[in-house]
């Protein structure tokens, strides 16, 4: 079983006819993860047994035929912890760690029977833009097994692009599910901030991370965060508002819908290829009846200064439960409590999380607070209301979602305008606490290209009505990389 040709409605018709069942389509997907991963590397831990467990369980008492996500087979980002399942956030500080409960959103969708068949891969403590930054190992891009597959839930979006998986949980603090969805031609949907449950989720930066859901297509995305958007208890930055049914409206097209091209968004840096795909995007909105304007976004270019002082303060913050003492990674050979910290810590954790722990402990110092986190914060109340201005006259605004397709692997990006823009294109949306998704919108050189619409607060109805009118009328979404045998 790959899913290359597979969508929710096909493959839950096959099991509500018992052409397939839960089982039998659990384990040929476990099948070709052996067959694909080893040179994907997408997963960290591959649940074989609780896997088919789960399956016989739905066959036993029958398939939903009113729920799509009834005995599919799905994959959850490894800084999600799940019940008995071995959850390590990539980092050698949680190399053994078995959580006792299961996040919100892994637990609403074991509750709707979609079946959990392993931990993706991704870089340490979602830090990182390339999935390079895991303890364990390096992800590869299904397009080009040279090339990253982006990150952090580089992991997540490359299951999904290999078709080992129809669809995968990622999570997003500076652009972690649209980047990789950019770079591997897959559906990838960072949430408004609020609209799924934190709870669960390993924190880097609480005032930024949002779980969503990455799969092939609009309305499979559509389906899932229908499953794990709303309020919960255990999150009380969680939103109260009610959650709309996000398929409803996926054909109503986008005659009359605003879109604007902010052209801070636009600048040096962008690779050719993705500023024309940006702009044949733009024109294929025009030719569906949207109206397509440039906007300026005035404050972006202090946004990745700010995002970085913001999101390293609340990681220094958050990584200092990991101390050696109440599960994770413990030194030996230690002397006194201040060696157990020390030890454990400097051999549990990455280069990358010990940077941006550093310089969140800095921009929090007595001395430097007020000059660093504060001015950060002041700086993200600026770009809120830059895009509110906007969202006053403009129902959307396309973006590109990353500067270039995918690079190297080992490839240090040496332009730093490209390395900029990197940043810049996705962040804003997390430091807004905007919705956003990147869809495949064109090819450079073979890799897949995406752009990002980017909604009003809550306003993931539109965004996806959006996605779906341009996936409708193209066919970049249908495209699979070349291991699938496809093209």
């Amino acid at each position: 079983m790959n899913y290359f040709n597979q969508s929710l409605k096909s493959i839950h018709e096959k099991l509500v006819n018992k052409e397939i069942s839960a089982k039998d389509l659990t384990q040929q997907t476990l099948d070709n993860i052996k067959k694909v991963d080893g040179d994907i590397n997408a997963f960290l831990t591959v649940d074989d047994e609780g896997a088919l467990k789960k399956a016989s369980e739905i066959d036993e008492k029958g398939i939903d035929s009113d729920n799509l996500l009834s005995g599919m087979p799905i994959a959850i980002k490894d800084n999600m912890v799940t019940k008995g399942l071995k959850t390590t956030a990539a980092s050698k500080i949680l190399e053994n760690f078995k959580p006792i409960f299961d996040a919100t959103a892994v637990k609403k969708l074991q509750d709707l029977d979609t079946i959990n068949v392993g931990k993706t891969n991704m870089d340490e403590f979602a830090m990182g833009g390339s999935t390079e930054n895991s303890a364990f190992k390096v992800t590869h891009n299904p397009w080009d097994t040279t090339k990253v597959p982006g990150g952090s839930s580089g992991g997540s979006a490359a299951a999904v692009a290999a078709g080992e998986v129809l669809a995968a949980l990622g999570s997003d603090t500076g652009g972690s599910i649209r980047q990789p969805a950019s770079f591997n031609g897959v559906v990838g949907m960072k949430p408004t901030y609020g609209r799924v449950s934190r709870w669960g989720l390993i924190a880097f930066g609480s005032s930024l991370d949002q779980i969503g859901p990455i799969t092939r297509n609009v309305f499979d995305n559509a389906t899932v965060l229908n499953a794990i958007a709303g309020h919960d208890k255990h999150d009380l930055t969680s939103s109260t508002k009610e959650v709309p049914d996000f398929t409803s409206n996926l054909d109503k097209g986008v005659k009359r819908l605003k879109i604007g091209i902010p052209s801070e968004f636009m600048a040096q840096g962008l690779d050719d290829d993705v500023k024309q795909t940006v702009l044949n995007t733009a024109d294929t909105f025009k030719k569906l009846g949207a109206t397509v304007e440039e906007v300026s976004l005035p404050h972006t270019k202090y946004g990745v200064a700010a995002y970085y002082i913001i999101s390293s303060s609340e990681a220094s913050s958050n990584l200092q439960r990991f101390d050696g003492i109440r599960y994770g990674r413990r030194a030996e050979n230690i002397k006194n409590l201040d060696d157990l910290y020390v030890k454990s810590r400097s051999e549990g954790f990455g280069d990358e999380v010990k940077r941006r722990i550093m310089l969140g402990t800095f921009s929090l110092s007595a001395g430097f607070y007020d000059a660093y986190f504060k001015k950060a914060a002041q700086v993200r109340t600026l770009m809120i209301n830059d895009f509110t201005k906007v969202f006053k006259d403009y129902d959307l605004i396309l973006a590109p979602t990353a500067p270039t397709p995918a690079y190297g692997i080992g490839e240090d990006v040496s332009d730093p305008m490209t390395m900029y823009m990197n940043d810049v294109l996705t962040l804003p949306v997390n430091l807004a606490g905007l919705p956003g998704m990147s869809i495949p919108a064109g090819f450079s050189n073979g890799l897949p290209v995406g752009v990002q619409l980017i909604g009003r607060p809550f306003d993931e109805s539109t965004i996806y009505q959006a996605g779906n009118a341009f996936e409708q009328n193209t066919d970049f979404g249908k495209q699979t990389p070349k291991m699938g045998g496809n093209n």
